[in-house]
């Protein structure tokens, strides 16, 4: 942070890498400088943890992800609880033109509904597919804040009610296993979004963090992505098995 710093970004849990930022002491840190904290809420959801309550001054959500929850919608919000924050965003908001149409708020409210429960199911499904990849052969790294050797879990657990459903690892067998196993599953769809009731999986270094291969932001070429969804866990996990085998 330096002195003219005015504005701190940051992603908690992190995507990919599942690294987990303790919300507060980064607020802190920030407000000394006179800086605002902005948090990127996706992956945990507001079910699981809440910024603003943390020290955030706004927190922003891609809602085409678990709140909408059904892979059907496109959109994003900005939260803040200062009047005047607020007033100035709903300005530039109207100004620019970044309004959603009437169904997809409809569809974003259908699918609030049911954040909770499937935020259960899908936390649920997590740590047990986590659990399973911790003791795969095949795995060399689990990356879950729910695993109790994650370095960020006694922040996670402070700060946050459950460990949602996003789970990385990375193989023994680098690119090449990483490879074949998202092309082999049946269960797990292929597919770059997360955070829908259906299962997908995906490869970040070739896929969604393709833009960032060769710099020191590059995403490990043997490191896959789960977005766990809300199906059986028995169905998951003989998925995995299958396609990892």
């Amino acid at each position: 942070l330096r002195p003219e710093t005015r504005q701190v970004w940051v992603e908690t849990p992190t995507n990919p890498m599942l690294t987990v930022v303790d919300i507060a002491a980064v607020a802190d840190a920030a407000h000394t400088v006179g800086a605002r904290l902005v948090v990127d809420n996706t992956f945990a959801t507001p079910y699981l943890q809440n910024p603003l309550g943390l020290g955030a001054d706004i927190v922003v959500h891609s809602s085409t992800k678990y709140l909408g929850g059904h892979s059907d919608v496109v959109g994003g919000f900005i939260a803040v609880d200062d009047d005047g924050l607020a007033e100035q965003l709903a300005f530039v908001q109207n100004a620019a033109g970044a309004v959603p149409s009437p169904f997809d708020c409809y569809l974003l409210l259908r699918g609030i509904k049911t954040l909770g429960v499937r935020m259960d199911r899908h936390c649920h499904n997590a740590v047990e597919v986590a659990s399973y990849l911790n003791d795969h052969p095949a795995v060399a790294l689990v990356l879950y804040p729910g695993l109790v050797d994650h370095p960020g879990h006694q922040i996670a657990t402070r700060q946050m009610r459950g460990f949602g459903g996003m789970v990385s690892c990375i193989l023994t067998g680098g690119e090449t296993a990483a490879v074949a196993a998202v092309s082999s599953t049946r269960v797990f769809q292929l597919a770059e979004s997360l955070g829908a009731v259906e299962s997908l999986i995906e490869q970040p270094s070739t896929m969604t963090h393709l833009s960032v291969a060769d710099s020191p932001l590059a995403v490990d070429p043997g490191l896959i992505r789960l977005s766990v969804g809300i199906e059986t866990i028995d169905d998951l996990l003989a998925d995995l098995d299958q396609a990892l085998a």
